[in-house]
């Protein structure tokens, strides 16, 4: 599911880039790994564990990032009869951590891959994150391999899940494969992602899904005067496509999981009537229509990522995925909730295991129920404890990107103090009516309104900046 995106360039000792720093050491955060961790790093990454299916005839491909090297996942797409067969290969990161190592140790200290702004603090050693485990092109690699068939309509008809030998041919990147797309030029296995993809985007309407497009804030720092300035990279069609390669997957990983009784679920209720209120203030605020009779789903589709008040409104939906956690089961007793409420259907996480840690567990689950072999005993005794810990490592990975968007909002505004802008209140504090939030019109932040009076809840005001520091990581307006 998406995340808040802001990419933040400049050199290290630019003042940005020192609060980030910064940031890093006040909340504890651990770049390096321990000594013993990095030697079986580099050990494993010598000697995985082979499985003895070769599917390196397949040409696969990943799309990635330009810049990506921990890469979870590769795909090839085929014609199937009137259908198309999906094979994702998943990076087997099972085939060099052995239960209960060091490295197994300190990735269940660490949880996830955390983003900061300016660099990220990978899961596993780079050893394996960026060689030996990462779907490389042009290098023999253990993977998860999924075979997905489907009909005409995208629809699921069989599903096949086994380790596998996979070697990447290319290694894409959204814009060069959207472009590729658009001319007509792409070779039958990418060009199948839109037809794929478009088909499953359909799918997704029909079952009331939502899929957030969530733009990428870029923070440049002006040379000449240190400044900053934001632009945002709307994602294209192709980001979309390949998202919903990767959803289809784990909801056939989440329906292998129910039928087999035993798994771990991403699951997300429906939310709340004060988070939808909100942000309905939200999109009144950005100048965005949302009639009472639209449903969000509906509104979310109409938007354009490449509008700045459409991005930043997109940007705000992600509150919505607040509340999602893991579930898990066994022994054939379900759960209350096994949806999840965006994706609108029963969901796990399995695509991305050198980023997060539950998806080496839930392929593991798959891998068992597909072969009719009971789940390894590794497995089920770290089951329980895995929702816990997932939530404390979703806990850190928000925390880290609430803290940097507060420094680079900061950052962006750290010469205006004094500065009136207009804005809109979008939420009041219901024990203190005169502290609240609002929304800049431009630039597109949001920040604490502190007044003597109430404030008027979903109103236009004019504001004026009294704070704006890096360091301290706050922005403040008052009323002007």
């Amino acid at each position: 599911m998406p995340r808040r995106h802001i990419r933040v360039t400049g050199a290290p000792e630019a003042p940005l880039r020192a609060a980030l720093t910064a940031l890093r050491t006040e909340l504890g955060v651990v770049e390096t790994f321990p000594p013993d961790v990095l030697e079986e790093a580099e050990r494993v990454a010598k000697a995985p564990t082979l499985p003895s299916h070769d599917a390196t005839d397949f040409p696969f491909f990943t799309i990635d990032p330009p810049a990506s090297t921990d890469l979870d996942q590769a795909l090839h797409l085929s014609r199937q009869g009137t259908g198309y067969r999906v094979r994702y290969a998943i990076a087997d990161v099972a085939a060099f951590v052995v239960p209960s190592g060091a490295l197994d140790r300190e990735a269940h200290r660490r949880v996830t891959t955390l983003y900061f702004t300016d660099e990220r603090i990978p899961l596993h050693p780079e050893p394996l994150s960026e060689g030996a485990a990462s779907l490389l092109p042009d290098q023999v690699r253990p993977a998860v391999l999924w075979t997905i068939d489907l009909d005409e309509e995208g629809r699921t008809l069989a599903v096949d899940v086994r380790r596998a030998l996979v070697r990447s041919r290319a290694k894409l990147h959204y814009a060069a494969v959207q472009k590729e797309i658009d001319a007509g030029t792409a070779e039958e296995p990418i060009a199948l992602l839109k037809e794929i993809g478009e088909a499953r985007e359909r799918l997704e309407v029909e079952r009331g899904g939502i899929s957030l497009h969530v733009p990428e804030q870029e923070i440049v720092e002006r040379a000449h005067d240190h400044t900053y300035e934001l632009a945002y990279r709307a994602p294209h069609p192709a980001d979309g496509w390949n998202a919903q390669i990767s959803l289809l997957t784990g909801m056939a990983a989440a329906d292998l999981m129910l039928s087999a009784g035993t798994g771990i679920l991403r699951t997300l209720p429906a939310a709340p009537d004060g988070a939808v209120g909100r942000l309905r203030r939200t999109a009144h605020a950005l100048h965005i229509d949302w009639p009472h009779h639209v449903s969000y789903a509906q509104l979310v589709r109409s938007l354009d990522p490449h509008r700045p008040h459409h991005a930043a409104f997109l940007q705000e939906c992600t509150t919505l995925l607040r509340g999602a956690g893991y579930t898990v089961f066994r022994a054939g007793a379900l759960p209350a909730i096994t949806t999840h409420s965006a994706v609108a259907a029963p969901y796990a996480h399995c695509t991305a295991p050198l980023r997060r840690l539950a998806d080496r567990y839930a392929a593991e689950i798959c891998l068992a129920a597909a072969a009719g072999q009971p789940v390894p005993d590794w497995v089920e005794a770290a089951l329980d404890a895995l929702p816990a810990r997932m939530t404390e490592g979703a806990r850190r990975a928000g925390t880290v990107e609430r803290e940097c968007v507060d420094i680079v909002e900061a950052a962006l505004l750290k010469d205006r103090v004094g500065e009136e802008f207009d804005g809109w209140v979008v939420d009041v504090s219901e024990r203190q009516p005169d502290v609240g939030v609002v929304q800049l019109e431009s630039p597109a932040i949001i920040g604490r309104v502190d007044g003597t009076d109430a404030l008027p809840l979903g109103e236009r005001i004019r504001v004026r900046l009294t704070q704006a520091d890096p360091v301290a990581a706050k922005v403040r307006f008052a009323p002007a």
